[in-house]
């Protein structure tokens, strides 16, 4: 892949389990990468285990690396708002605990673009219920283990990534068929 010659953006995502939210960015044009990690807590480069104690405070996020020339941050944020559930509080789905927090990390204006394309989206009537992703500044983001890596590409036939992940990526693949690497993904 060539690099190109403007500025990247990133931004920190955190909605539910990791595996499920760096399949879904992976496959989406413009996305430069998508980092699986943990953010937003006190311990300094924590593990997996630490994380899942629930008691370090990180959240499970990736890191969302993208060219926004090929793709703005607005629709970065409607992939994620439309991705996972935003109205679940400390969860996605069997996935409980504040590890799995809805959460945006990003410096102010990544907090203000967060909180208009949140409020759009809201208005449009896609949840019943309140949506509760935090949006909070800039934090230290520590990378997850090399095996938390692509994942999904390479546990496909595990039970939580047919049951929990491919749902998920099944989702955005249709949503955004037009934003796909590969449009014959479906």
């Amino acid at each position: 892949m060539t690099t190109p010659s403007h500025a990247l953006s990133s931004i920190l995502l955190g909605g539910g389990c990791f595996w499920c939210v760096e399949a879904v960015f992976s496959g989406l044009r413009g996305i430069i990468s998508a980092e699986p990690g943990y953010a937003g807590g006190s311990t300094p480069n924590p593990s997996y285990e630490d994380v899942c104690t629930g008691r370090t405070g990180h959240a499970e996020v990736v890191k969302v690396v993208f060219d926004p020339v090929e793709i703005g941050l607005d629709d970065v944020l409607r992939v994620f708002f439309t991705t996972h559930d935003p109205t679940q509080l400390n969860r996605q789905g069997n996935d409980i605990g504040t590890q799995y927090r809805s959460v945006i990390f990003g410096a102010e204006e990544e907090q203000q673009t967060a909180l208009k394309v949140r409020d759009e989206l809201i208005a449009e009537g896609l949840w019943s219920e309140p949506v509760v992703t935090l949006i909070e500044g800039p934090v230290q983001f520590w990378p997850a283990e090399e095996k938390h890596h692509d994942y999904f590409a390479r546990n496909p036939q595990t039970a939580y990534c047919s049951a929990v992940v491919a749902p998920k990526v099944a989702k955005a693949r249709k949503l955004y068929r037009d934003r796909l690497k590969q449009p014959d993904q479906m």
